[in-house]
This record gives C-alpha cells, sequence and structure tokens, in this order.
C-alpha cells in the first residue's frame, strides 16, 4: 500500500483540469498515442460539446520513481459549482488534491469553495499554478494569492502548464513525496465506499469505489449496508482507460465490482460495501445533497410514463444529486418533480434523458418550495402552483431563505449590492480577507436565486465572484399565484409562484413571449395573466382570415357585409371548441426571461 497515491485535480471552471489530466496519462504512456484525443476523460457527448466536465472520472496510472514502481489512481472533477457535489464525492476517495490556478486569471470562486471542501476532508493540498507560457500569465501575482490563501510557501508551488506539458513531471514527483500513501490494513474485514455507479445494459450496475480495508475478490458474497442486500461479486477489477479485470482489489485501492444488480434502488452513492455476515461499521458517507431548483418534468406522451421512471432511475445511478418524486398535473398528467443543484444542472439533465435515452420531456418552471397556512390553521407545503389554497382561505405564506456567502474583488462591491437587494437580499456583514478580497453576507429569499442570480452574479463580476449559501428557515412573504389564460383556459403548467411585487412585471414579459411563440389560429386568441381574477396583463393573438369577399367583383355593399358577418358566426363557434396547443418552445421560454 505505500506505493498507492489517490489525488484528485480541483480547480475553478475553465482552469485546464481535464487538459493536465491529458498530459499526466500520456507522460505516463497510460495511454498509446494512438488513442489520445483532447479531453480524453471526459467521455460524454455533452462533455465534449460544451467543453466542460460533468462527471467525476477515475483512471488508474502506473509511475516509476526512483526504481519503485508506483499506482496513482487520478481522479478528474467538474469545475462548475452546479456539480460541486461531484467534487465532494471525488475528495472523500482521495488523500491529495493538486489545486490549480489559472495563471493569466488568479483565484476565482470555485478555486476558494473547492479548496476549503478539501480542506474539510484533511486533504493534502499540491499548489499548481497553470498556463504558464500564455501571454496574459502573471505568476508573481498569482503566487501571492495562493501564499496569502493556503499559508504554504512560494517554493511549493508547482509551475507547469497543460497545453505544451511543461512541469508534468515535477507534478508527478510532488504526487509521490507530498501525497501521504492510503491508510487502511489489508487484514481487517472489507470496508469499501461507493463513490459513484452506472448503468449497463449488458452487465447490470457497475459500483465505483474506494477500499479502506480489508479486500474484495472475485466470487465474494458481498453486502450493500445502506440497503443489507447481499451479492455475489462476479467481477472486481480497476479503472485503467477501460475496466481491467483484476483477482482481488487491497485496501487504498480504487476499483469497481459487478454484480449483476438490475435494481437502481439497490445502490446509494456513499454506501459502504463489505463480505456477507461481518458487522463492519458503515463509513460516515458524504453530507446530503440539498437541491436547489424544483422543476416538474413530464414525458411528452403520458403512456411513456414507467419508461421515463427506469430513465430516471438510471440516470440518479450516475448522478447522486438529481433527487425525484411523483407529480401530476392537470395539463401534462404524469411526471415527475425533481430537485436540481442549479440551472445548467438541470439543462444537463434533460440533455441527457433525450441523448442518453431518447426521452423527449417538457420541463416546467423552476421554482421552490413554500409554506402556506390557512384559516384553520393547517399547515400546507406548496410544491407547484396548483397546491396553492384558494386567496380566501389563505391565511398568510412562508418563504424559505437563506444565507448567502459571496467572494469578490473589491472592485464589484457596488455592481454585488445592487444585484442582491434588488432580489431583496438584507445585507448582514461585509469584511475584507484580503486587501482586494471582499467575503459579503446577505440573507435573501431562495426565490430569487433559482432563476438567474447566479448567471447575473458571474456577468456582473466578470466571473471573479464565488457564491456560496445555506438554508436558514421560512420567513413570512408576499407570495401570489399568477396563471396564463388562453381563451379565458388556464394553462397550469405555465403558472407561477411569484412576490406581488414582481408579478405585473413578470407577467407582462411572459404575455409578450407567448404571443410571438404560440402558432396564430383562425380565431382570436387572448392571453392573459391574472392574480386570482384580477388580470393584470394582456396580448392578443389576431385570427387568419381568409379574403371571403374575394370573388365579389364591386356590387351591393350588403352581399359583402352577409359574407362578412357569416365569416364572423364561423370565428365565433370556433373560438368556442378550438383548443390552442402550447408547443415546448413556450414552457422553455419562460426559463429564459429575464
Amino acid at each position: 500500500m505505500k506505493n498507492i497515491r489517490n489525488f484528485c485535480i480541483i480547480a475553478h471552471i475553465d482552469h485546464g483540469k481535464s487538459t493536465l489530466a491529458d498530459r499526466l496519462l500520456e507522460h505516463t504512456k497510460t495511454i498509446s498515442e494512438r488513442d489520445m484525443q483532447a479531453q480524453i476523460l471526459d467521455d460524454m457527448d455533452l462533455e465534449r460539446e460544451k467543453g466542460i466536465t460533468i462527471k467525476s472520472h477515475a483512471i488508474q496510472i502506473n509511475y516509476p520513481y526512483k526504481g519503485e514502481e508506483y499506482i496513482l489512481n487520478l481522479i478528474d472533477t467538474p469545475g462548475h459549482v452546479d456539480f460541486s457535489y461531484e467534487v465532494s464525492r471525488a475528495l472523500a476517495a482521495c488523500e491529495g488534491a493538486l489545486l490549480l490556478v489559472d495563471a493569466s486569471q488568479g483565484i476565482q470562486a470555485q478555486t476558494i469553495s473547492n479548496l476549503y471542501l478539501a480542506i474539510d476532508n484533511d486533504l493534502e493540498i499540491i499548489p499548481v499554478i497553470n498556463k504558464i507560457d500564455m501571454d496574459g500569465a502573471m505568476i508573481p501575482e498569482v503566487t501571492d494569492q495562493i501564499v496569502d490563501l493556503i499559508g504554504c510557501k512560494p517554493e511549493d508551488i508547482l509551475l507547469a502548464s497543460g497545453k505544451s506539458g511543461i512541469g508534468i513531471e515535477e507534478i508527478l514527483e510532488a504526487i509521490v513525496q507530498r501525497i501521504p500513501a492510503p491508510k487502511g490494513n489489508v487484514e481487517e474485514p472489507l470496508q469499501a465506499l461507493i463513490f459513484d455507479s452506472v448503468f449497463n445494459s449488458f452487465r447490470g450496475i457497475i459500483v465505483y469505489y474506494r477500499i479502506l480495508n480489508g479486500v474484495i475478490k472475485k466470487g465474494d458474497r458481498i453486502k450493500f449496508i445502506a440497503t443489507g442486500a447481499e451479492y455475489e461479486a462476479q467481477e472486481v477489477g480497476v479503472l485503467k482507460l477501460s475496466m481491467t479485470p483484476k483477482n482481488e482489489v487491497k485496501a487504498g485501492d480504487v476499483g469497481y465490482v459487478i454484480t449483476g444488480i438490475k435494481n437502481a434502488k439497490e445502490i446509494k452513492v456513499g454506501d459502504t460495501i463489505t463480505v456477507a455476515g461481518s458487522n463492519t461499521t458503515a463509513i460516515k458517507g458524504f453530507e446530503e445533497v440539498k437541491p436547489m431548483v424544483f422543476a416538474g418534468i413530464f414525458p411528452v406522451e403520458t403512456d411513456q410514463f414507467e419508461e421515463l421512471r427506469d430513465c430516471m432511475e438510471k440516470l440518479q445511478l450516475n448522478d447522486a444529486s438529481l433527487t425525484f418524486e411523483l407529480e401530476t398535473s392537470q395539463a401534462l398528467g404524469f411526471g415527475f418533480r425533481c430537485g436540481f443543484l442549479g440551472l445548467l444542472h438541470m439543462e444537463i439533465i434533460q440533455e441527457r434523458l433525450e441523448r442518453e435515452f431518447n426521452q423527449t420531456v417538457i420541463t416546467t418552471v423552476p421554482n421552490v418550495s413554500f409554506n402556506a397556512y390557512t384559516t384553520r390553521g393547517e399547515k400546507i407545503i406548496v410544491n407547484n402552483p396548483a397546491e396553492m389554497p384558494e386567496a380566501t382561505k389563505l391565511d398568510r405564506i412562508e418563504e424559505p431563505y437563506i444565507k448567502a456567502q459571496i467572494i469578490t474583488q473589491s472592485d464589484y462591491i457596488g455592481n454585488i449590492m445592487t444585484l442582491c437587494l434588488g432580489k431583496r437580499g438584507i445585507l448582514i456583514n461585509q469584511s475584507y480577507i484580503t486587501t482586494t478580497r471582499v467575503e459579503l453576507i446577505f440573507e435573501m429569499p431562495l426565490t430569487e436565486i433559482v432563476f438567474d442570480f447566479y448567471d447575473k452574479l458571474k456577468s456582473q463580476t466578470r466571473g471573479y465572484a464565488s457564491f456560496d449559501y445555506h438554508p436558514i428557515g421560512y420567513r413570512d412573504a408576499d407570495i401570489v399565484r399568477m396563471d396564463i389564460l388562453l381563451n379565458g383556459d388556464k394553462v397550469d403548467a405555465l403558472g407561477s409562484l411569484i412576490h406581488r411585487s414582481r408579478a405585473q412585471d413578470f407577467g407582462r414579459k411572459l404575455c409578450e413571449k407567448l404571443k410571438e411563440l404560440l402558432t396564430r389560429q383562425q380565431f382570436q386568441i387572448a392571453i392573459q395573466a391574472a392574480i386570482g381574477a384580477k388580470v393584470i396583463a394582456r396580448e392578443n393573438i389576431s385570427a387568419m382570415r381568409k379574403d371571403v369577399t374575394a370573388k365579389c367583383y364591386g356590387g351591393d355593399i350588403s352581399r359583402k357585409r352577409k359574407l362578412l358577418e357569416k365569416q364572423k358566426e364561423g370565428k365565433k363557434r370556433m373560438r368556442q371548441i378550438g383548443n390552442v396547443e402550447v408547443p415546448q418552445e413556450a414552457f422553455l421560454a419562460v426559463l429564459k426571461l429575464d
């Protein structure tokens, strides 16, 4: 075990983690030149298209150093805040982390958040300044920033370039020298932490784990502590570029096991694997994931509901931060109410359902949960607008509040103040961490953050702000239900719960957007936004009309009028029986409103 090193790469988005991982694999000849491609560990189409890492990927590297063979288990992690749960799981499987900082951008938001996650897990941090060969590299300034943040010596910081391969050998040596070997005992009963799993349609569920104590052998009866289920380990092995079977995987190593499990509910990420019959205690897993944004996901065809449920369960195996429960809607039938970590996470889940499982789905407006109290004193948890009690029966409503911590450069304080106060935030504290970095603490309603707060924060601060939050309970609020009516009929999927002060403005924008998106019919369509019986915004889509008087060449006006009256009667009747189709784009457009 003394020759094993488990480490991950953490950094802000776009600081070059995947590129550095490519160079490490290339330098150690883990991957032949023929198989090499950029972002080799990002095996999802989506990751390549968007140029981001969505999943953590584990791979084993063999590295000879001073006459000994070392095994390095590398886990490449995402940088975007929406996937920070992936990062926390990767950290639980490691003893050390490479903290990557872009030489031209310096320390940024996720750098700090990920660093704190790593320190909480007692990891050995190796700071690396990446992209040193770029024109705008500010090596001395970034070195000072890292020394301020971590408190290390300037000579401990490694300089590298993932693009051109500078400093790769030094990084590998530092990993062997500085990161401690895993602790653990091969003699003790098996204890392995599950940090990921994936569904394979031929082999069933493949579980990835990190062994803390003991050995897992091919053919062992293994037990999952959380569910109590027992299975035979049909195949065990380690993760090279593809899975490499072995007869046994020992303490300190990262590996996979195939047991032929088909039921997704039996595997939980963060669970402990042990040998059947032993009374091993569970390892403390990761903290429970806290979803930020809730939205309904419904199948386009109602009879595809069961299939969608299977796909959601398989997807949850691979992305443990997705939570879902059943929900029904008058307009859309059966579906799921899902919890996501943010809007990018929601977009990615939707894309993955379409690509990996061929499911076309409708997503409703994202929102949060409210507590409504009726005049009788009953408490109702309101998850979507349809569950909101009638205004006459409603006593008061409470919305969730959060405590937001924003770390930014002092130049952007004004922009952030304007943004947060505009989102009904209350400034609690402001303190300087260094001469140029400031920490702002706000109390804000979670509703205001769900939509586009993070994107706006990024654009207002040019990406130099980190945002972290935790819930602090519920407070009274003036929340109303705004319905969208098409020709007097409610479209429940477009309804939303919104603060009264915002309702009129939002309603007007939504009606204008729907006017662009709905197709014109043979009859006039009235689009209205209403709170209760009071209409607060309205747009009309005029009817497409046929020129019925074209055949009257000259002649008496009464002939033309007769034809127009007849057309008018027809339009009236058509409007009563005609229904308006709302396209999928209209549901999505609601999400994109400023």
